[in-house]
């Protein structure tokens, strides 16, 4: 009997049933759709160095989904800084100071897995409190004596894979001094803050009270980009310089002191809070942030259909703020202001 052709309709039918039968986890449409983009591949004659690239990055990143979604009840910190700094380095033990104090305080430290300003988070956090995220170089980057063979410690092959887990597990993000990486982090933290495209989070920028590394950056920033107008003055909001740990600690505990989180739902920016928002706070909002507003004000909501998903934070009061999706700065001031009013 001669076999019904193949086509790609009777695979999608084949594919829709088999997610039927599956455990539901509403998920079903989503890995349905990527499992329909991988078919369409076969027909696009793509190139096997693509493939490569495609199948490898899918690999890293099912890989680190799966590692950090034990601990995602937990925020983490995001720690950058040079590999070059010796164990006997001033910050070195400041680093390895600021990443004991986040652990005492609760918090998950996120870095490379590397010697430097990577082995001092890993050293003080300890390796409980530690994910190592590892990058594959010619030169053979072995993991430090603190998180080596640990369950948390994840390898990549590709810079843009490991970034996005740094960028979308952290909830704080500190940099101490460093070399080109360390401020193509800085730089990709900073863009993706302007431009929206990462949520909203704390950036430190670490040094000692007698140097003046990042007060020289900063002179650079604003002689060479806000004097010229490719910055403005509110984008200095977005991070903070600081010598002491104790103030570092204390600026990413109070970012979280009542602002939770955010998501966009259609038009407007639903935040979630820590505690119910005072009738006074929403004035002072809708006073203070009435520029960044397009149609409406900011008010009090019940959770939206939308955020059905979110099982997690629908117990949260939040406020519904019709954002203009351009002006981050602003935004990252009126969370400093929900958190201080509040």
């Amino acid at each position: 009997m001669e076999q019904p052709k193949v086509t790609l309709a009777n695979i999608e039918a084949q594919i829709a049933a088999w997610l039927r039968e599956q455990s539901s986890s509403s998920n079903e449409a989503l890995i349905g759709e990527m499992i329909r983009t991988i078919i369409k591949l076969a027909g696009d004659e793509t190139s096997r160095g693509d493939l490569k690239i495609l199948n490898r990055a899918l690999k890293e990143l099912r890989h680190a989904f799966k590692v950090f979604a034990r601990y995602s009840s937990v925020r983490k910190v995001s720690i950058f800084g040079s590999t070059h700094i010796q164990e006997t380095d001033p910050y070195y033990h400041l680093a390895k100071q600021l990443a004991d104090r986040l652990a005492q305080e609760g918090l998950m430290v996120i870095t490379g897995a590397g010697p430097g300003i990577m082995q001092a988070g890993h050293e003080g956090a300890g390796r409980d409190n530690s994910f190592g995220v590892n990058i594959r170089l010619p030169a053979v980057q072995q993991a430090n004596r603190f998180i080596k063979d640990d369950s948390k410690l994840m390898s990549f092959h590709f810079f843009f894979t490991r970034k996005l887990m740094f960028v979308k597990e952290a909830d704080a993000v500190v940099i101490f001094p460093g070399g080109f990486g360390t401020h193509d982090e800085l730089s990709e933290s900073l863009t993706l803050a302007q431009t929206g495209k990462s949520q909203i989070v704390p950036i430190v920028l670490m040094d000692l009270p007698d140097r003046q590394y990042w007060r020289q950056w900063e002179r650079f920033v604003r002689e060479a980009m806000l004097s010229r107008g490719y910055i403005s003055g509110k984008e200095f909001s977005f991070f903070k310089i600081m010598d002491n740990v104790e103030a570092a600690v204390g600026e990413i505990e109070t970012f979280y002191r009542n602002f939770h989180s955010y998501r966009f739902v259609k038009q407007d920016l639903v935040i979630r809070l820590n505690h119910p928002p005072p009738p006074d706070l929403i004035d002072t909002l809708n006073q203070s942030f009435v520029d960044v507003l397009t149609k409406g004000k900011i008010k009090q909501t019940d959770p939206l259909a939308e955020e059905a998903d979110d099982q997690g934070t629908l117990h949260l009061p939040r406020l519904s703020v019709p954002f203009n999706r351009e002006d981050f700065a602003r935004l990252r001031q009126m969370i400093d202001v929900i958190n201080r009013e509040g």
